[in-house]
């Protein structure tokens, strides 16, 4: 744990050489952190767990500075980096031409007559959730990140608590009322 703070510290000073060695130390945790960002996604999907830690891995490479020296920011940062990959996948997914890979329906229009849709729900609930997030960014930042903490990067209450210089009880309380918004606003969706 000390070693990666050091090389957290070190990255964060502009050190490559300390990124280079902090990528081994942490690659399972991300590819656990992939996995659950992954979790519930069909099989064709574009990403798998391997390629969103090297997606993820270039980001973090590309990064002028990395996130404070705490572990704990260290994976709440990852776990934001890659729910932000996984919505520009779906962007990109739900923007391809003519529902390429999509499931087809056919539903009625107000006249009655057929009218086909190329869906893709997964896509679209990526997208949904990262519209209520980016709407409650809005309202309350603090909110947004306890939700990246808790359920992006599956942090702890003591571990959230603990990167945002809360008390425990307080964590609980705003996961409770973060969880609240999201499910009206995905309600409403």
């Amino acid at each position: 744990m000390a070693e990666i703070t050091d090389l957290l510290v070190r990255a964060r000073s502009g050190d490559a050489a300390a990124v280079q060695t902090l990528m081994p130390l942490v690659y399972q945790r991300l590819r656990e952190l992939a996995h659950r960002q992954l979790a519930g996604e069909r099989a064709s999907r574009t990403l798998d767990t391997t390629a969103l830690v090297h997606e993820l891995y270039l980001d973090l490479q590309q990064q002028a500075q990395l996130p404070g020296p705490e572990r704990g920011r260290f994976f709440a940062y990852a776990a934001t980096a890659m729910r932000h990959i996984l919505v520009d996948e779906a962007r990109r997914r739900l923007a391809e031409k003519r529902g390429s890979g999509c499931e087809h329906t056919t539903l009625n229009r107000l006249d009655g007559e057929p009218a086909a849709f190329a869906l893709d729900s997964e896509a679209h609930s990526v997208v949904a959730v990262d519209q209520a997030l980016a709407k409650l960014a809005q309202l309350h930042p603090r909110l947004v990140q306890i939700i990246e903490m808790r359920f992006f990067a599956g942090m702890s209450v003591e571990d959230t608590a603990s990167a945002l210089d809360l008390d425990p009880r307080s964590v609980v309380r705003d996961w409770q009322k973060a969880r609240l918004f999201l499910h009206a606003a995905l309600a409403t969706a």
